[in-house]
């Protein structure tokens, strides 16, 4: 399902690829995300995306015009898991309502692997 934003003058529809790639963009630059990651359910095998293919990591679902979001990610070795998470929520729920006009209902974090950090 795609997002709807009424203006005065028409609608706006959003594509939920736009939604995913713009909400991985953010999650990169959080402290402590190492990468977003796609698993593969055949094998439970984590792979670390690159920087082109990073809205697979992320699912979008909108219902009733309000965004939900499950991110896939890999953290940094060392870091608290939970300042990462309240982090990326408080960023990634005010910068996705200022860029599409939709309420952000839920944003789940799935944390897949860590790394370290060179």
């Amino acid at each position: 399902m795609k997002g709807r934003v009424n203006t005065g003058l028409g609608e706006v529809v959003i594509n939920t690829d736009v939604i995913a790639t713009y909400a991985g963009s953010v999650a990169v630059e959080c402290f402590g995300i190492v990468g977003m990651a796609a698993v593969n359910m055949k094998d439970g095998l984590v792979k670390l995306l690159r920087k082109d293919s990073i809205k697979h990591g992320i699912n979008v679902t909108i219902n009733d015009n309000k965004i939900a979001l499950d991110f896939h990610v890999i953290v940094a070795y060392g870091v608290s898991i939970s300042a990462v998470a309240d982090n990326l929520i408080g960023n990634v729920k005010y910068k996705l309502e200022s860029f599409t006009g939709m309420e952000v209902d839920r944003v789940r974090i799935l944390v897949e692997g860590v790394r370290v950090i060179d």
